[in-house]
């Protein structure tokens, strides 16, 4: 019995040291926060959902490495009525363009890629491409490169987003002629399309001409999409398995994939968009979601499901230099690569035009990136982030040790929410670094 007692006792004290590396919950006051500030933000979480704005809203906020922040507000599923909770899954859409990035950048560290590649050493279709300029077709400056698909420079298009003539030929590729993309339901758009797996998506645009000459411009497109299928190519796995092997299960994301586990779909909710008369409904459900059955496109651009607690392992093992845990993912040199201003100024000016924030933002590998203190906006010089389209965004800001997130699942969700939110944060901290 004696025995037993001190066993008891040994494992007491040896269990926290033994998780003292992970992520944990502590006293806003610990890491120069405030709790009383920080007790702001539920309220403005409410507000939302109160008016009927948003269904439901998950925040989460860490520094130096420990939770101060888990917040959740409303439903998970206007269906079922369920309640959002701490491991919910949300459809993260572009959230997954880091991660991707990221993934690629391990087979640049094992010097299976350089990112002066060009893309048609791993994909042929790309060979001996054109660039549609005033109507005629002219030759490459240069064929598109791996660093150029993570900067978005590549001369790719999305094809859903505009509708010059590229996009039109990207559109007729992807889902046929004169079709149009509707961004109120995304399950019909994923049976209509004729993409099914990376290699689909290769063959359809390839071929295409490119929208501007690599490297001139900076328009959001298809191309981590493309660097996914060079992450296939290179590793001879499938995107879905190389980040399982690779990324997710040594950072321990148990709970980000390509498809939702039907043991995880009571964790899975809702997707929603406002109709006509302003009230929310539903577009996407968790059983007969296109992120939920039969998954063989594994989007490197938007495909990933992922929890807030997930996000954030990948979220501080970046912040942390590529380490978590003793797990090492990446090099800080590397991060610090990635995280670099990959623009001319030219191009930063036009990235984001915005009064007040022009020139202060640009785009790394993988990531927007704050290139000098925001001029009206709360933040620091060297902030990295990105958003996906149903309202998730999170900010890694490596000055003050801090990441966070917030989470929603609405096509069309209120644009203030996300500058409210990171208001909030900032002014919760008490001791600068």
């Amino acid at each position: 019995m004696k025995l037993l007692v001190c066993l008891v006792a040994l494992i007491m004290v040896l269990t926290p040291l033994a998780n003292a590396k992970d992520l944990r919950t502590a006293r806003a006051e610990s890491v120069g926060m405030s709790s009383e500030r920080l007790a702001r933000i539920k309220p403005l979480l409410q507000r939302y959902v109160d008016e009927g704005k948003i269904a439901g809203i998950q925040t989460l906020i860490a520094r130096e490495g420990k939770i101060v922040h888990f917040e959740q507000i409303g439903k998970l599923d206007l269906d079922t009525g369920s309640d959002l909770k701490d491991d919910s899954l949300f459809r993260i859409y572009s959230m997954t363009k880091p991660i991707t990035t990221t993934a690629a950048m391990i087979l640049y560290e094992e010097g299976k890629l350089r990112l002066d590649d060009p893309v048609e050493k791993y994909l042929p279709a790309f060979k001996n491409q054109k660039v549609l300029i005033d109507g005629a077709l002219v030759d490459v400056t240069h064929a598109i490169t791996i660093r150029e698909l993570m900067s978005h420079t590549a001369g790719l298009t999305y094809g859903i987003f505009g509708n010059s003539a590229i996009d039109q030929q990207y559109r007729a590729a992807m889902f046929g002629e004169d079709y149009q993309f509707d961004f109120s339901n995304t399950t019909i758009n994923a049976d209509a399309s004729k993409i099914k797996t990376l290699d689909d998506l290769v063959n359809a645009i390839g071929p295409i001409p490119l929208q501007y000459q690599p490297g001139t411009q900076w328009v959001y497109s298809l191309s981590v999409d493309v660097l996914g299928a060079v992450i296939e190519k290179i590793s001879g796995q499938t995107l879905d398995i190389f980040m399982r092997e690779r990324l997710f299960e040594p950072l321990k994301m148990n709970d980000t994939f390509f498809e939702v586990p039907q043991d995880k779909i009571h964790r899975f909710g809702t997707l929603q968009l406002k109709d006509a008369e302003g009230k929310l409904v539903v577009i996407d459900r968790p059983k007969t979601s296109g992120f939920s059955n039969n998954v063989t496109f594994f989007s490197g651009g938007g495909g990933l499901v992922s929890s807030a607690m997930d996000y954030l392992r990948y979220s501080q093992m970046m912040l942390n230099g590529g380490e978590l845990n003793g797990v090492r993912i990446l090099s800080p040199t590397t991060i610090d690569l990635m995280t670099r201003d990959q623009l001319s100024k030219e191009m930063r000016l036009k990235y984001d035009p915005r009064p007040g924030i022009m020139g202060d933002v640009s785009f790394g590998l993988g990531f927007g990136i704050a290139v000098q203190s925001p001029r009206i906006r709360s933040g620091s010089k060297g902030m990295y982030r990105w958003a996906g389209i149903a309202g998730t965004d999170f900010w890694i800001d490596p000055k003050e040790d801090l990441t966070a997130m917030v989470l929603v699942q609405m096509m069309g969700y209120p644009p203030a929410l996300r500058n409210e939110f990171k208001t909030l944060v900032y002014q919760a901290i008490t001791e600068m670094n």
